[in-house]
């Protein structure tokens, strides 16, 4: 065992040394080269300096004077001709008026007014009914003119209004039996209503009449 240590111990010796000298020879080696090349650049030729003047450029030559305007001379004075200009003899003025008017210009006559435009007459249509739509049914029979039997016709006179109800329902001619004309006029103001009248397409208000025949033998 401490043969063994001796041995590492040497060689880690020998290896430090080794290592001394070549770090000095490195040095050495450095500063000798240093030196040299500062030798040789001492021993090359001074540098040469000159001093340069500053070159001026030459005087600026003035330039040529202008030539001298030469001025016209004045045309000579040539007098003008004496002319005698004739003065004309005054003019009289007239002083005399006239009174005559004159006749003043004559206007055509006028023209004459354009005759009116023709007023188209009034479009009435007279009020209608459809009794198969129109009415809710007939008046229903009185009981006791059936069973005497009583019959005829009753004509009506009433007022359409302008929305095609009924109103003033009056007997302009009886059928002989006031029950019948009775059941007619009720008939008719409560079950039926009129397509209005109209006047250029506006309803309008109109009177008609109508005739009702009651019959037994009728369905």
């Amino acid at each position: 065992m401490e043969y063994g240590q001796d041995g590492n111990s040497a060689n880690r010796f020998g290896g430090i040394l080794f290592a001394i000298v070549l770090h000095l020879v490195l040095v050495y080696a450095l500063v000798t080269g240093l030196a040299r090349k500062a030798v040789d650049v001492l021993q090359q030729a001074p540098l040469e300096t000159r001093i340069i003047t500053e070159v001026k450029p030459p005087p600026e030559t003035p330039p040529p004077a202008p030539p001298p305007t030469l001025s016209t001379p004045p045309p000579p004075f040539i007098p003008p001709p004496e002319i005698e200009v004739a003065t004309p003899p005054p003019v009289q003025a007239i002083t005399q008026t006239t009174t005559v008017k004159p006749p003043e210009p004559r206007l055509p006559p006028p023209a004459p007014p354009a005759p009116p435009a023709p007023v188209a007459p009034p479009v009435r249509v007279a009020a209608s009914i459809d009794p198969a739509k129109d009415c809710r049914g007939k008046p229903a029979y009185p009981s006791l003119s059936r069973r005497v039997g009583e019959e005829g016709v009753v004509v009506l006179e009433f007022t359409i209004e302008a929305d095609g109800q009924i109103s003033g329902a009056k007997v302009k001619q009886s059928s002989g039996y006031p029950r019948l004309d009775e059941a007619a006029r009720k008939g008719l103001t409560t079950l039926c209503k009129f397509h209005p009248g109209t006047l250029d397409g506006k309803p309008e208000q109109s009177v008609a009449t109508i005739a009702y025949r009651w019959t037994l033998n009728a369905p």
